[in-house]
């Protein structure tokens, strides 16, 4: 499936921001993972292990907000420029490949595309400072 989503990174808070947004939204929570039911995860404390890696929720004509908790346990921290990502998802791995290298030339902070438990996945910042991601599920 093709679709275009919208990613948001918190620091510790998308569980409390999804609800505010459900309710804003009236629309439903769904697709949560904490990151202790994440499979291969580095050990982690219990506060850590309780936040989410994923959440998501449907908005206005169908699009999809999702997040993830950022942890400072794994070098991560929230900032303008890496809280906010448009989310690609793609159906084949070709294409993503294909969008990843021409959205990063000339830009920074990519991780190159790789093969994650969730699907074929990766993330750059553009020359123009607008992080994006990919995504091709399994």
């Amino acid at each position: 499936m093709i679709r275009v989503s919208t990613y948001l990174n918190f620091d510790g808070r998308s569980e409390e921001a999804f609800e505010f947004y459900a309710k804003v939204f009236a629309s439903k929570v769904e697709g949560v993972m904490r990151f202790r039911e994440a499979p291969g995860m580095p050990p982690m404390s219990d506060d850590d292990q309780n936040k989410l890696v994923h959440v998501e929720l449907t908005i206005f004509g169908g699009h999809r907000l999702m997040a993830t908790d950022m942890l400072a346990s794994m070098g991560q921290s929230v900032r303008v420029g890496n809280n906010t990502t448009i989310c690609l998802e793609v159906d084949t791995t070709a294409e993503a490949d294909r969008l990843y290298e021409a959205l990063s030339e000339g830009g920074g902070e990519g991780s190159g595309m790789q093969q994650m438990f969730f699907g074929y996945w990766g993330s750059c910042l553009d020359r123009f400072g607008i992080r994006w991601m990919f995504n091709v599920a399994p």
